[in-house]
């Protein structure tokens, strides 16, 4: 069960280190008993990908939170999921004079420019949530999102006893995110539960696109007994048509259809306990925000980092030459803390999830 190490953070926040192999590239600075007046708050540009989901709203809640704790001055920017707005959004920062800047790119691949652009004027990234396809950046902050569709196929597989038909709500192809789920899922339900019959279905991250495929499948094939939503965003539409179709019934009904989903947003933890849903997987919205600020704040100072182990429980890799991704832990959330096919689950009242934590 993952514990979180709040007197760690505190001091990882002040002292920026984060990694075992870290380093400080930047050129001396002031030593201690100095005099002088107080340095000046670092700049921190900050693009919010959007505001129409549970789960990013809470991000957003953090951020400021976070950036009075590490002593940063925040400007911030949402691009509304339209790569233009953030390209937009990162010129009009870089005219505010910000040190660096922390973005989470929904398209992975259209974002390239813009991280050409940061990098020729020597302003480091901070991705949160999504890698880019290609580009450099000084960090990514992500959970390792082909492990989401692993943990949903496993519970999926137990719970159907490894036969029967699961429609799978599949974000944007067009993000790593989608891509990393939709191949995870698919690739461990062939080699684990190869009776389990998979429908794919592509939402763009559109909880409206969602309920309307999910209404097809549902209506071409009655018989379906799982749902796995790679987002929140397909909740309640997901939902509303099972309470519809009378399938909306407690885990031991004969007639309950087993739902998986992603993000550990309060209301699938509240489904959860209602025997609506079945399991998410909690994608750490509080840690994203902390670590995308804490490493922009790093950038800033001229701060370098290695891949290996972290002090918070997690593994820096090296994804490729001149990007590094701090895999966050993002536990599989259930109502009982079982273990399936391996993995274990933290349940759902658990005090350590995030979604249980929000005021």
């Amino acid at each position: 069960m993952e514990r979180r190490r709040f007197t760690l953070v505190a001091a990882l926040a002040m002292s920026g280190c984060l990694a075992v192999a870290c380093g400080d590239t930047g050129g001396g600075g002031g030593g201690a008993g100095g005099g002088g007046s107080a340095p000046a708050k670092p700049i921190i540009g900050v693009d919010y990908p959007r505001s129409d989901t549970d789960f990013w709203n809470s991000y957003i809640s953090y951020v400021p939170k976070v950036a009075g704790e590490l002593g940063m001055e925040l400007k911030t920017t949402n691009s509304q999921n339209d790569i233009a707005k953030l390209t937009a959004n990162v010129q009009t920062l870089m005219g505010q004079g910000m040190r660096s800047v922390v973005m989470a790119p929904q398209d992975t691949a259209a974002v390239a420019p813009t991280l050409q652009q940061l990098e020729a004027k020597k302003i480091p990234a901070v991705l949160v949530d999504t890698r880019p396809d290609t580009g450099n950046a000084f960090m990514v902050v992500r959970a390792d999102n082909r492990a989401y569709g692993e943990k949903a196929c496993h519970f999926l597989g137990e719970k159907l006893q490894g036969k029967g038909k699961v429609v799978m709500l599949q974000g944007d192809l067009a993000s790593i995110n989608g891509r990393d789920r939709t191949e995870a899922f698919n690739e461990c339900m062939k080699q684990n539960h190869p009776g389990v019959k998979v429908f794919g279905e592509a939402t763009k991250w559109d909880g409206a696109v969602a309920a309307q495929k999910l209404s097809t499948i549902l209506t071409a094939n009655p018989d379906v007994k799982g749902v796995y939503m790679q987002s929140s965003f397909a909740l309640a539409g997901t939902l509303q048509l099972l309470r519809q179709r009378g399938l909306l019934v407690p885990p031991d009904d004969p007639k309950h259809v087993f739902v998986v989903s992603n993000d550990g947003i309060p209301q699938e933890l509240k489904e959860i306990a209602a025997g609506n849903i079945d399991a998410t997987v909690s994608q750490p919205a509080d840690l994203y925000a902390r670590y995308a600020l804490t490493y922009a704040k790093a950038a800033a100072e001229g701060k370098t980092f290695q891949p290996g182990e972290t002090d918070h429980d997690s593994t820096i890799v090296q994804v490729r030459p001149g990007l590094l991704e701090d895999q966050l832990s993002a536990p599989l959330v259930t109502a009982d803390g079982g273990t399936y096919g391996g993995i274990p689950s933290v349940k759902h009242d658990d005090k350590s999830l995030w979604g249980n934590n929000l005021r």
